[in-house]
């Protein structure tokens, strides 16, 4: 099984911070391979200890493994950009989020910003364990709640590749290039003391 290339291969924090934050990345070469199962629970697990608002937890994993009977209704969801590479994943995610709190029934304003905090920690998680994470947003949302019997008071969010390492040269042309660690933004782009301001550039 091909290694993962770290991140910090070609990224430099301009602070310190723990390598696991640099190192991870999404790539999108996958073998195929299948992960077992007690793994992909754990990537579930790390994302069960996220924080939220009120501890309301409102993030939902829909999964469907490689080789099983809801495989092709996931990855029909996915654009073709996407399926070109992902159908050689070993687990299909779909992301969801309850807009509505539990005890109340009333509107729960972080209820996207919550599951990130829950897709984060899936990610970093299955990055510990040496797998490809990788979340998208070229899919059907509509058709997805659809097919996958998603209520009304939720939300569907991103989908998410997970599978081992494959190799770059595999993938189609226009993507060989890509499947590499990428940049980020300065922090005097993002951060700043006081009142809003254009980022410096």
């Amino acid at each position: 099984m091909p290694d993962l290339l770290p991140g910090s291969t070609q990224r430099t924090p301009e602070y310190a911070v723990a390598p696991l934050f640099v190192d991870r990345w999404s790539p999108r070469a996958m073998s195929g391979d299948a992960i077992p199962h007690t793994v992909l629970m754990s990537l579930f697990e790390a994302a069960r200890w996220a924080p939220s608002s009120f501890n309301h937890q409102p993030w939902r994993f829909l999964y469907a493994p490689r080789a099983t009977t809801h495989w092709p209704t996931f990855l029909d969801l996915l654009i073709p950009y996407n399926q070109a590479w992902a159908q050689h994943a070993a687990v299909l995610i779909v992301l969801l989020a309850k807009t509505t709190m539990d005890r109340h029934d009333e509107p729960a304003p972080t209820h996207a910003l919550d599951a990130g905090a829950a897709w984060q920690n899936l990610a970093l998680q299955g990055w510990l364990h040496g797998l490809v994470v990788h979340g998208m947003r070229g899919f059907d949302a509509e058709k997805a709640a659809q097919v996958l019997a998603v209520p009304d008071a939720y939300r569907v969010l991103m989908m998410i590749a997970v599978g081992t390492p494959g190799d770059p040269a595999n993938l189609p042309a226009n993507l060989r290039d890509r499947d590499v660690p990428s940049p980020r933004k300065a922090l005097t782009e993002i951060a700043w003391e006081g009142p809003f301001r254009e980022p410096l550039r």
